[in-house]
This record gives structure tokens, sequence and C-alpha cells, in this order.
């Protein structure tokens, strides 16, 4: 029963290889972005982590913010 499921009449190798390959696709993507959105995170925090009131009218006063702010339900 478990040969028949690795071999798949002879398509087995194809198979398996096919899902590795995607597995290992998905992954490596899932760490790449993962380690993206880390380093823009900390950009952000850098540059507004600390955000007096003056600091915050002039960020939701630039366009791209109210592009961002116009999306998103409560802030």
């Amino acid at each position: 029963m478990i040969s028949e499921i690795l071999t798949m009449n002879g398509y087995g190798l194809y198979v398996w290889s096919a899902f590795a390959f995607t597995l290992l696709n998905f992954t490596l993507l899932y760490v790449v972005i993962k380690i993206q959105y880390i380093k823009e995170k900390k950009k952000f925090i850098a540059k507004f982590g600390a955000l007096n009131s003056e600091r915050a009218k002039v960020a939701k006063s630039q366009s791209i913010n109210k592009e961002i702010l116009s999306n998103t339900s409560t802030i």
C-alpha cells in the first residue's frame, strides 16, 4: 500500500520531486518576505517610532500616508 503511494505507477519520482520543489519554493518565499517585513518594520519604527503631535500632523499630511490611512478603518 505505501509503496504504491510512493511509486504511483512509475510517476512517483516526478510527483514527489514536484511536490518537494513547490514546498521548498513556498518556504523560501515565506522566509524572504518575513525578512523584508522585519527590515521595513525597523525602518518605520526608526522614522515614526516616537511621533509627537507635530510630526504626526506632518506624516498625516503626506499624500502617500493619506492613501494608506484611507484604506484603514480606525487609526
